[in-house]
């Protein structure tokens, strides 16, 4: 389930966390392998001092290319660090999450390699092979037949000039089963982490939600959801045209539903454990704006 960020957005925040606060029922069986690609220095120093602070080292295995590290060493990285989660999940048996940041760099790197071979460029000047590529990657994913042990990949990549149509993120949409998409007006808004909920997407949600995994209204709210907050992005635009004053009373709901839902749903501090239980009460409760 890749993360589409952009630009000075803060997906670093939002991968610290993740890891900080992933775990499952038998901590023991479960580990989390991390590959840094281009990153700054202080960038990396960020990560593994959160890391230490928050004692969650010890279940880290990290692999971190710099900026100012060779482009090879930057193909090679998320390799490696697939190998390495091969190894935990299906010879040792454990869960193992692979959180891969930043994709780009990476496709950047394949590109400037394929530039200086002299190979014939496709789009934007990224080699015809970006798919295959990209697939050999993220398709190192799940569970093998007779193997107690899993992998579930998070890669995260930053849209360049935030275009979902770019080469990067749309060859990626093509592989992975969704998407999670940051927005940029949503984080200058400081809601964090700022999530588009209307453009991110799951092609497996419907196989683990409802009766047995979540709760049996899980589908139902969901669903939802999604159809009001459609609406509030109809109200606001219609807002911006003859002002919120002249909207009529359901508008008026719609609006209010999607300020509350940003900033009570959407948005979490840091620190904030939410269950899923917690999750689906509270999107029933501002659901109830709109009656």
């Amino acid at each position: 389930m890749p993360i589409f960020s952009g630009s000075g957005i803060n997906h670093n925040e939002l991968t610290e966390r993740i890891i900080r606060q992933a775990n499952i029922q038998d901590e023991g069986n479960f580990a989390i392998v991390f590959g840094l690609m281009g990153a700054e220095y202080e960038t990396a120093q960020f990560f593994r001092k959160n890391f230490e602070e928050n004692h969650v080292l010890s279940k880290v295995v990290m692999f971190q290319n710099l900026s100012n590290d060779s482009s090879i060493e930057r193909l090679l990285t998320p390799k490696i660090a697939l190998t390495c989660a091969e190894y935990l999940a299906f010879d040792l048996g454990m869960q193992v999450l692979v959180i891969l940041t930043d994709m780009t760099s990476y496709a950047e790197s394949l590109r400037e390699i394929a530039t200086l071979k002299e190979e014939v460029p496709s789009r934007k000047g990224y080699p015809g092979y970006l798919y295959s590529d990209f697939a050999s990657i993220y398709e190192r994913a799940g569970m093998i037949e007779g193997k107690s042990g899993s992998i579930t990949q998070i890669p995260i990549l930053t849209m360049p000039n935030d275009d979902i149509a770019h080469p990067i993120p749309d060859t990626t949409g093509y592989i992975t089963e969704g998407q999670i998409v940051l927005s940029r007006e949503l984080y200058q808004r400081g809601i964090t982490p700022p999530i588009n909920i209307l453009d991110s997407l799951s092609r497996l949600m419907k196989d683990g939600i409802g009766k047995g995994y979540t709760r049996e209204n899980h589908v139902k709210i969901a669903d939802q959801i999604f159809a009001a907050y459609s609406k509030v992005q109809e109200a606001r635009a219609l807002a911006k045209v003859l002002g919120e004053a002249d909207l009529s009373d359901e508008d008026k709901k719609y609006l209010e539903f999607g300020l509350q839902f940003e900033e009570k749903f959407v948005s979490q501090s840091l620190y904030d454990r939410r269950t899923m239980e917690q999750t689906l009460d509270l999107a029933e409760d501002l659901l109830k704006i709109l009656q």
